[in-house]
């Protein structure tokens, strides 16, 4: 079912923006997305098609993703939802280099559209007198262990031991396995994450005393006794360290809880 429907290519230097108005079905929108895609990157030869459209459209999403289009990003509130209010738009676009048919373009425009988490990794560090080390970022009350979140491409562990090594000016070794994965919930206007913590042994407290830390990031490094830790981190955090200490909160854990075994019985 077709109700004036229009597909249009506005073209800038050599990169178009793609614009429909009307109604069409599935099938419908989705040869005219794909047609004007192809004509413009290989027929016009632009760089790059892009279209914008209403978080709430799947038509139109299922439609870009068939057409090979890739989501770049999400502008908030940008446009109107007919009731005086304003939803988001989903921002798409299509390369003439992007790779358009077979597993490796499906699985690339699912990537691009799949939800992402923050994977951070820490390190938790003990000197001669049993003390744990922390780091006082500059851009938050709560203090932390060493460590920061991992790059893309950047296993948990390489993430934590490059982190540790800017922030503190030593390279460290860490065991294989972390002490605890822990599933984080949001909180300070961050999602939510997947942390790992390693163990990165004992160092001696003055060991760290002449390196100077990024001050941007950093403000200084603190070495606390076990019992003091809970007044200088959140209480997910404080949970997550005591458990690693006292070897109860070891392996997965969420928010800081251990997970126990789920009970028998129908589910």
């Amino acid at each position: 079912m077709v109700d004036d429907f229009q597909v249009r290519v506005v073209v800038e230097d050599d990169i178009g923006v793609l614009h429909w108005s009307g109604y069409a079905d599935q099938p419908t929108l989705d040869e005219a997305v794909s047609l004007a895609a192809d004509d413009s990157l290989i027929g016009r030869g632009l760089r790059r098609v892009e279209a914008s459209v209403p978080a709430t459209d799947r038509l139109a999403q299922r439609a870009l993703h068939k057409a090979g289009f890739r989501r770049e990003g999400r502008r908030r509130r940008a446009v109107p939802d007919g009731n005086g209010g304003f939803i988001d738009a989903l921002l798409y676009a299509r390369l003439i280099e992007d790779q358009v048919y077979g597993m490796g373009a499906m699985t690339a425009i699912m990537d691009s559209v799949m939800p992402a988490h923050r994977i951070i990794g820490h390190v938790l560090i003990r000197d001669e007198h049993g003390r744990v080390l922390f780091v006082e970022p500059t851009y938050k009350d709560d203090w932390e262990l060493p460590g920061g979140v991992v790059e893309a491409d950047e296993s948990p562990r390489a993430g934590a031991i490059r982190e540790v090594h800017e922030e503190l000016g030593v390279r460290i070794e860490l065991a294989d396995q972390p002490l605890v994965t822990d599933w984080m919930p949001p909180y300070l206007g961050w999602h939510d994450a997947i942390e790992f913590v390693f163990d990165g042994g004992r160092i001696a407290s003055g060991d760290i005393e002449g390196f100077v830390p990024p001050p941007e990031e950093i403000r200084g490094y603190h070495w606390v006794m076990p019992a003091e830790i809970p007044s200088r981190v959140r209480d997910f955090s404080a949970r997550r360290i005591a458990g690693i200490l006292d070897g109860t909160g070891l392996g997965y854990t969420e928010g800081g809880f251990p997970i126990g075994p789920v009970p028998p019985g129908p589910r």
